[in-house]
C-alpha cells in the first residue's frame, strides 16, 4: 500500500539499484511489508525549481495510516536518499506526504476498507 514516487530533472545512474534501495528504505520506514511496497521513477523530466532548471526532485510518499507526526523523519530520510544517489541538495526537494482513506485505496480488485 505504500507508494513512493520521485520526479527528478536529473538522469539517475543505476534506476534498477536505486528503485530497489527505495523501496526496502520505504519498507523499513513505515514499518511495512515490502511486498507492499510501489515505487516510481521518472527521471531527466524537465522541471524548475525557483525559476532555475538545477538539480531538483519532487517526491511523493502515500499511505494508509501514515502518521503525521512521523513526517518531519520521513522528508529527513528520504531526502538523505536522495541527495546520495543524485546531485540533488535537500534544498532542493519537495516531498508531498498523502495518508489515503482505506476505503479509498484499491487493491486486487477491491480496496483495503
Amino acid at each position: 500500500m505504500p507508494y513512493l514516487s520521485v520526479r527528478t530533472n536529473c538522469a539517475v545512474a543505476n534506476p534498477d539499484l536505486f528503485l530497489q534501495q527505495a523501496s526496502s528504505l520505504c519498507a523499513q520506514m513505515l514499518g511495512k511489508p515490502e511486498s507492499y511496497v510501489m515505487v516510481a521513477l521518472d527521471s531527466k523530466t524537465p522541471m524548475l525549481f525557483g525559476g532555475s532548471n538545477e538539480p531538483a526532485a519532487y517526491l511523493e510518499l502515500k499511505s494508509l495510516d501514515l502518521p503525521e507526526a512521523d513526517a518531519k523523519n520521513y522528508s529527513r530520510q528520504l531526502c538523505n536518499f536522495i541527495e546520495a544517489h543524485t546531485a540533488i541538495t535537500p534544498q532542493r526537494i519537495y516531498i508531498e506526504f498523502t495518508c489515503g482513506s482505506r476505503e479509498l485505496w484499491g487493491y486486487n480488485c477491491g480496496t483495503f476498507g
